[in-house]
């Protein structure tokens, strides 16, 4: 097969930084560093805070508004209710504020879908999303973006990205549903007198402060339970905020906007986003990415969701099959129903389906194993794409030494249970570019897309940059040994 690189390299940078909280382990130190800009003369506060504006304001966005923010999480620290003038308030966020290299050690992983607005581009272009996983300090993993065009010749121009990264605001008083939040609880085990009480107190849609609220006043009347009970309330507060709302405002760029860890389950990274077009019964149409979040113990498949790429809901993957990683859902339902490939035992693709998107409960085995350079494990490299031959899997393999390549196979469209088609040799493997970095001869997507009549493979090489092949779609589904 005639497989081109494009040459295209995205490489990780250390210059694009996200301005973040900076956490002080300590109360008593939290309180101490207040205390010592507490007794600084005014002119000294105003000398200090205009040298970290000078410093820091050219490398980032509302910089004034972080440090107040800053200020107001932590003023609950203050020893007296004297009033604090602005820039001291602004001096004291500063000191509890810190940058972060999000993409300092890797950028790699890419997902690849059509960018929402398609405006203003000659016939035969197509404006895309490109979403990669950037590691930083502490390999913790982020979500960032980058846009670019595919035009008519097939060729693609990526958009420089800005030097600025703005993480998003969380959603005030985002709405839970009841009904699946029980759900979620019943299938964790928690249920009993005191989520009794607690549901039965929420109205069918509720906050995070209405469930707050709600707790606190449940344990109130139950003192004399406060040690069995105050562990449960804790996992329905960590459950909750899983499952949350963030927003990027309009006028960001789409490479301006970082999705950093958020909730309890995330603390040590955001892996592995697999975003898929996704265009319901109705016509609406959608983005879905289901992803990996790591809180340094346990990995939890989760999904995002979004119409614009500024608003994102995020949920926890339900269900006694959401096991493991690599989960990817199919562009639209199959059969009436949501359809999504995993590989729950490590080692074998499934597929899946369910009535609900956050919901799975069963899984059927559709691939195992079979060539050599697949031996030790399948998997597959984001969502089905719809061919009028199949549905067409790009799947990652893993030989020895470890060694990843890239492979296919094709579902009947019908019933994807069914493989009626099959690579047997690698359809991209790591070249001498391409094999040294942070993992060693490595090749892995998570998305590709069909441009006419060219299948676009973004992938990471060596878990440490990535860059773009393009392979005619017909040489691909020509090769497929049908099964």
């Amino acid at each position: 097969m005639d497989v081109k690189r494009t040459g295209i390299v995205i490489k990780p940078t250390n210059s694009r930084v996200v301005i973040r909280p900076f956490e002080v382990a300590s109360e008593s130190r939290v309180e101490k560093i207040i205390a010592r800009v507490a007794s600084l003369p005014e002119r000294e506060v105003e000398c200090l805070l205009e040298q970290v504006m000078q410093e820091f304001r050219e490398r980032h966005q509302r910089t004034r508004e972080f440090f107040l923010h800053r200020f107001d999480q932590v003023r609950k620290h203050l020893l007296t209710d004297q009033p604090v003038g602005e820039n001291r308030r602004l001096l004291i966020g500063a000191y509890f504020t810190q940058e972060y290299a999000l993409e300092s050690a890797a950028l790699f992983n890419p997902s690849m879908v059509w960018h929402p607005d398609q405006s203003g581009l000659p016939a035969g272009s197509r404006r895309f999303v490109l979403s990669l996983r950037a590691t930083g300090e502490g390999h913790i993993s982020s979500i960032t973006f980058r846009s670019g065009v595919i035009d008519a010749g097939g060729r693609i121009r990526m958009d420089e990205p800005t030097r600025f990264v703005q993480a998003p605001e969380l959603v005030p008083n985002a709405l839970y549903e009841k009904t699946l939040f029980h759900r979620k609880l019943i299938e964790l085990g928690i249920n009993g007198p005191l989520t009794d009480q607690v549901m039965a107190t929420l109205g069918d849609h509720f906050t995070l402060d209405d469930l707050d609220r709600t707790l606190k006043s449940v344990l109130k009347h139950n003192r004399a339970r406060q040690r069995e009970f105050e562990p449960v309330a804790h996992t329905m507060l960590v459950l909750a905020k899983s499952n949350y709302e963030i927003r990027f405002g309009p006028e960001l760029n789409v490479s301006e906007r970082i999705i950093f860890p958020s909730s309890p389950t995330e603390t040590n990274g955001i892996e592995d986003a697999r975003f898929v077009r996704f265009t319901d019964a109705n016509g609406r149409v959608c983005y879905y990415a289901t992803y990996t979040a790591y809180d340094g113990r346990v990995t939890l498949p989760q999904m995002l969701e979004t119409e614009d790429f500024l608003h994102f809901k995020v949920s926890t993957l339900n269900g006694p099959e959401v096991r493991n990683k690599g989960f990817a859902l199919f562009p639209r339902m199959v059969n009436g129903q949501y359809a999504m490939l995993s590989r729950q035992d490590n080692e074998n693709i499934y597929l899946m389906y369910s009535d609900l998107p956050h919901f799975w409960y069963t899984k059927e085995l559709i691939a195992r194993p079979t060539y050599p350079w697949e031996f030790v494990q399948l998997g597959n490299c984001g969502s089905p794409i719809e061919t009028e031959a199949g549905w067409l899997v790009l799947t990652h393999g893993v030989g020895p030494m470890r060694k990843y390549a890239m492979g296919a196979f094709l579902l009947d469209l019908d019933n994807p249970a069914r493989v009626i088609g099959r690579l047997a040799t690698p359809l991209l493997e790591p070249n001498a570019n391409e094999r040294e970095g942070y993992v060693p001869n490595v090749v892995y997507s998570c998305g590709a897309v069909v441009h006419g009549r060219e299948l676009v493979i973004p992938y990471a090489m060596s878990d440490y940059a990535s860059t773009f092949a393009t392979v005619p779609l017909d040489d691909v589904l020509g090769a497929l040994t049908r099964v």
